[in-house]
């Protein structure tokens, strides 16, 4: 007999606020005619006994004032078509984990597992299998996503698959530029050939080996352009700006430019002229001439830090005001709800990292008109009206979990974002200077992970977002989009909140773009990871799945190994995971174990070295108007005026947007995290 017990809950009809929605979505968006349409959240839960199951029932799976619960069948009419929709294997499910947590609360242990799936009982006129095939194909985005079987499983037990140790590119060093070429294209690698060539020549010259396919995914994700900027960094050779309107101006703003490196860097500087020293060089000559002095300047770079004095009832306080904003257009593109979560996970993780409390954000964003049709929807996307809808729950869901108030919201509608979406988070964050330590890491020094385990989604992050991507991107890129736990990094909030634990660490990086190997690889030039410590979501993860997967919420920290046993216990008061991953040495390698070999054995100084030099000669081509935009244009009569701006959708009111996010703050007095009213 089947341990797996079965709950389905729906929600009663005045409340299926949801259902309403798709229900209008569909006939709005496909031109169905739908007649009702009813969601059923289905539970399956397998390792606790009956009377568990029914104390939770009504506590972790359903809210008995507005849900109807029915175990192992719900009523259903001959009318209805019946499907199911779950995560794709190895994505990351909250609504599931939540369930197993809350179980284990009440058994004691963590015997208990949950698999969760949302039933869709739709009746509605047409053909069945063509219209049911459209409404699938609306509902389901295959990057996360997939039909769920009806039939109720045998039991929920993983099967563990066997892990094979990773390979060694054998031939590597020998192939030519044609066979190098065909290496990047069928990988799908970021780096380009000049880069794969100059790594071709440090193994076969330095290392005198051929690569391990971990090695080749690491400098791959080191060398992205999310991760070293290289497009930024790209050497400006020669700069022609040809002749049209705002020429001088152009010009005038380059020998601007060109002082400004002048009294930074000397006279006769060899520094390169590039993108990034034209973005930087303003905030450098201000330090320069002392108007940045209050500027924290330090190794630890993952969020702009200003030291502020603050003038308090019990006298002046020296604390640390962070920023930090993150765009997440590409996976939100492909995944809107979870590219949306982590844009602002991505966000608050920064500061965070930097043992500081967050405590507003804001939301810009960038889409087509969301109220053209289906049909309108440009190959390979998905359409806009999903983009806005999904993106804007997976944000104000993440930060309304966190505790996050977000200020001001805001949508921007121009034809210039059908092609890519623009998904921008920005956060303010602060944290008392005398508990943030900015010191180097010594041998022997240990790396603790803390938080959340690694699965497979966000595989190929970084390297995902500095490809160029095609219609195919959708249904392939999956992997590369993070699943946001919100929980999870509020307990990391609340862990760097104390004074004891903050202060004991040495440095700190957060899981962003490129995961282990860049998160921990960061923190020290001399390092010794083992990566059969990490904890893992589920068993068959490779060696090199283990090294470049990222996620949200989980910190890497340095701390003397007496430390330990303190930051461990510090840690489960706030059920947090911690395992040690790594040492610090004086031997100026990243090092990564997995399965007793080294799959990772590289020079710090040719990781560091970020790939080939790239070259570029810049030549700005500039409209000739016969009249400038700023000319006056023929005015309408007013009414007119009025009419054609109230018309356009830009105007339009975004109530229902912001009232997704929590923008409260409460009477206006704003309580400081780490104790009083500031």
């Amino acid at each position: 007999m089947s341990d797996v017990k079965r709950i389905y809950v729906e929600k009663r009809t005045a409340y299926a606020t949801e259902a309403n929605e798709i229900k209008h979505n569909l006939i709005e968006q496909l031109g169905l005619e739908i007649d009702t349409l009813r969601i059923i959240n289905r539970y399956d839960v397998q390792g606790v006994n009956d009377d568990i199951l029914k104390q939770g029932i009504n506590t972790i799976l359903a809210e008995p004032m507005v849900d109807d619960v029915y175990q192992e069948e719900f009523p259903t009419n001959d009318q209805e078509a019946i499907f199911a929709i779950e995560f794709l294997p190895g994505q990351y499910d909250q609504r599931a984990d939540s369930c197993e947590q809350c179980f284990a609360i009440l058994t004691g242990n963590t015997s208990a597992k949950v698999k969760c799936a949302r039933v869709f009982a739709i009746a509605f006129k047409g053909n069945k299998d063509e219209v049911l095939t459209k409404i699938q194909n609306f509902l389901i985005n295959p990057v996360d996503q997939r039909l769920a079987s009806l039939e109720k499983p045998a039991d929920l037990n993983d099967v563990a698959p066997e892990i094979k140790p990773v390979p060694t590119i054998n031939g590597f060093n020998e192939l030519d530029k044609a066979g190098l070429e065909k290496f990047l294209a069928d990988n799908g690698m970021a780096m380009n050939y000049e880069d794969l060539k100059v790594t071709q020549d440090y193994f076969k010259n330095e290392e005198k080996r051929d690569p391990t396919e971990t090695e080749l995914k690491v400098l791959d994700t080191y060398w992205s352009d999310h991760c070293r900027h290289t497009t930024f960094a790209t050497v400006i050779t020669d700069l022609d700006i040809e002749s049209g309107a705002f020429k001088e101006i152009l010009e005038k703003d380059i020998e601007n430019y060109k002082t400004s490196r002048h009294l930074v860097y000397g006279i006769d500087t060899k520094r390169p002229l590039t993108l990034m020293d034209l973005a930087t060089i303003s905030m450098k000559e201000l330090r320069k001439t002392g108007y940045l002095d209050d500027l924290e300047v330090s190794e630890e770079i993952n969020a702009c830090s200003v030291e502020i004095t603050v003038h308090t009832t019990d006298g002046d306080e020296q604390w640390l005001l962070m920023f930090k904003n993150e765009t997440h257009n590409h996976p939100t593109e492909i995944e809107p709800f979870g590219g949306a979560a982590t844009c602002l996970g991505g966000a608050i993780r920064d500061p965070l990292s930097g043992r500081a409390y967050v405590y507003q954000s804001m939301r810009i964003t960038g889409a087509g008109d969301p109220r053209k049709s289906l049909e309108e929807t440009m190959a390979g996307k998905l359409p806009q009206r999903k983009l806005c809808q999904e993106s804007a729950h997976g944000f104000s869901s993440y930060g309304n979990q966190i505790g996050l108030t977000t200020g001001y919201v805001h949508e921007i509608y121009d034809d210039g974002y059908v092609a890519k979406r623009m998904e921008l988070g920005a956060v303010v964050a602060a944290a008392p200077k005398e508990q943030v330590k900015r010191l180097e890491p010594l041998k022997d020094h240990i790396v603790l992970l803390i938080g959340g385990r690694t699965g497979r989604d966000g595989i190929g992050g970084a390297t995902g977002s500095s490809k160029s991507h095609d219609v195919k991107s959708i249904e392939t890129a999956g992997a590369e989009v993070q699943k946001g736990n919100p929980v999870e990094e509020r307990k990391i909030q609340r862990l760097f909140r104390n004074k004891e634990v903050s202060e004991k660490v040495v440095r700190c990086n957060d899981f962003g773009a490129g995961g282990v190997c860049v998160a921990v690889g960061e923190l020290a030039p001399g390092l010794v990871i083992d990566l059969d410590a990490v904890l893992k979501k589920y068993e068959g993860l490779t060696g090199t799945e283990l090294a470049i997967s990222e996620s949200q919420e989980r910190m890497a920290i340095v701390i003397n190994e007496k430390d330990a046993d303190f930051i461990k216990a510090e840690c489960a008061k706030e059920n947090l995971e911690v395992v040690q991953v790594a040492v610090v040495t004086d031997q100026n390698r990243l090092v990564m174990k997995h399965m007793g070999e080294d799959i990772v054995n590289i020079s710090r100084d040719f990781l560091d070295a970020a790939g080939a030099k790239r070259y570029q000669d810049v030549k700005i081509t500039l409209p000739d108007f016969e009249k400038t935009p700023f000319d006056k244009q023929p005015q309408t009569n007013f009414v007119e005026t009025v009419k054609e701006t109230l018309s356009k959708l830009s105007v339009a009111s975004q109530k229902g947007l912001i009232e997704r996010f929590d923008s409260s703050i409460g009477n206006g007095t704003v309580l400081s995290p780490f104790g009083g009213i500031k």
